[in-house]
């Protein structure tokens, strides 16, 4: 217990560092870094005298962190070799105001007064200009470390319309939806996230546009999130969200800045962290995660097709299997006589019940699935492929199961790959073996219960608030244009009603 009470003392005093003032002392400014640190490898101090004065400075960053090349030409030239002094600075403090002012010819300038400013902007890729004499340091932004480049986002291909996707640069997100919408009412809120990580995170959205209430609302909770780090948006999405309990996703991710674009246009609001290429945008209704961008891209009759064609790719993703084993244990009379015959043909010698057959290979198609994710790019697609045909023909030969299940099992495995977000179509999959269960009790009347138990549940879900329903209840008329059918992009003059938008006419008549 001794162990534990002293280790608790030196971190509460490492805390009380923290928040300690810039001293006078440049040595002592230096050693309180360091003791905060414990002097990691790589921390950098580079000491010198300004210009042809006697004033001592230290210039401190993280090596790998920041651009060397800023430093070295920016700060360090300036201050120690291209520094021709007017006149000989009168004080540490006038010394202090013409470097910041005159030799640091670095855009973005700031002043830290104590050692939590310090310690963020260091750990952040700043570099930390201290003057001996002055309770003041300068934090110049010289980020550099390395990034990806901007490819096209390989989670949501299209083949037509841009291809260009976010990254895990934060200032370059914001600049990607600063390039499709030019509008001077384009807001970035940045928060700090984290105790420990103190992550970046951008509330974007369109002044005039959102409603006062949804940012309200939302400000409110990202106001509220207190955890150790957030790596990844996921984190910051199930803090916020409406329900844990429920396995829809209550705010859509995406990595296309066009469609980041498109939703604040509407009269939503989108979330960037900094670190990951997901963004998050609310509020999300069960209509927008059978949607994709290539649908406004395409002429109105192929978007609405395509609609259409994903719509029933859901439903054979959640109710195939259930109405496979409805049929085939409860309900054989509705079947035509000479599929009947042909599905007990197929299944004769089968040992099983119908029901544990598709969750046998529902249940396999699932470890399929994850073993070609988890799986290096180039054997996990070769994986799925021979595995799901060698398993098959072999559960079929074996008798293990019947012909006919393992087409409803390909079939609903196809319909899922059809649902744009992944994150709705593990819903959908997670969902089907309930509804399975449901029939297998009760048959058809179990698959009817299974689906007015969705139905009810997410009726009485909510988005930031937002009905998941909308605008099918609330009922929105108008909105149903752009539901299922995608109307005409000249016909599209007016954004969705449910999200209550301060702009109701859209300008650019493309509102989705």
């Amino acid at each position: 217990m001794g162990f534990f009470s002293r280790r608790s003392k030196k971190q509460q005093d490492k805390q009380e560092d923290f928040t300690l003032d810039v001293y006078k002392d440049l040595d002592k400014n230096i050693y309180n870094l360091k003791v905060m640190l414990e002097e990691p490898n790589d921390l950098v101090i580079r000491e010198f005298t300004a210009g042809h004065t006697d004033h001592k400075c230290a210039l401190v960053f993280m090596d790998g962190l920041v651009d060397k090349n800023l430093i070295n030409d920016n700060i360090l030239k300036n201050l120690q070799v291209m520094a021709e002094w007017k006149e000989l600075p009168s004080s540490n403090t006038k010394l202090f105001h013409d470097i910041k002012q005159e030799l640091v010819s670095i855009s973005d300038v700031s002043t830290g007064k104590n050692l939590d400013d310090v310690s963020n902007a260091l750990l952040y890729g700043s570099a930390i200009l201290y003057v001996d004499g002055v309770r003041k340091a300068i934090i110049a932004d010289v980020k550099g470390w390395e990034t990806r480049s901007i490819d096209q986002p390989p989670s949501e291909t299209i083949i037509r319309g841009p291809r260009e996707g976010f990254i895990e640069n934060f200032r370059t997100n914001m600049v990607m939806i600063r390039r499709y919408i030019r509008d001077p009412n384009l807001r970035f809120k940045t928060y700090d996230v984290g105790r420990r990580s103190k992550k970046k995170l951008a509330l974007t959205y369109v002044d005039g546009i959102i409603h006062p209430d949804l940012l309200k609302e939302v400000k409110r909770r990202l106001s509220s999130i207190d955890m150790d780090s957030a790596p990844e948006s996921g984190y910051i999405e199930q803090w916020i969200e409406d329900s844990f309990l429920s396995p829809f996703p209550q705010m859509m991710n995406t990595e296309r800045p066009d469609a980041v674009a498109e939703s604040l246009l509407e009269g939503k609001f989108a979330i960037i962290l900094d670190g990951t290429p997901f963004v998050l945008i609310a509020p999300a209704t069960i209509g927008n995660t059978l949607q994709a961008p290539e649908d406004y891209y395409e002429r109105w009759w192929i978007g609405t097709g395509l609609r259409m064609l994903r719509y029933l790719a859901a439903f054979l993703a959640m109710f195939a299997p259930a109405l496979y084993i409805a049929l085939t244990s409860y309900h054989q009379g509705m079947i035509p006589t000479k599929l009947a015959f042909s599905i007990a043909a197929t299944r004769e010698g089968v040992p099983f019940p119908s029901v544990v057959e598709a969750f046998l290979m529902g249940f396999t198609m699932e470890l399929l699935r994850e073993a070609s994710v988890r799986l290096p790019k180039a054997i996990g697609q070769t994986i799925g492929i021979i595995g799901g045909l060698v398993i098959g023909e072999a559960a079929v030969n074996a008798g293990v199961v019947s012909p006919i299940m393992v087409i409803v099992v390909a079939l609903t495995a196809i319909a899922s790959f059809c649902v744009p977000a992944y994150s709705v179509a593990i819903s959908f999959r997670v969902l089907r073996f309930g509804v399975m269960i449901a029939a297998a009790i009760l048959g058809l009347y179990g698959i009817i219960l299974a689906y007015i138990m969705i139905n009810i549940h997410i009726v009485n879900l909510k988005s930031i608030g937002v009905p998941y329903s909308s605008p099918y209840a609330p009922t929105f008329i108008r909105d149903w244009k752009d539901l299922v059918f995608r109307a005409p992009i000249p016909v599209l003059t007016k954004r969705p009603g449910y999200l209550l938008p301060n702009d109701k006419k859209s300008a650019d008549k493309k509102g989705r």
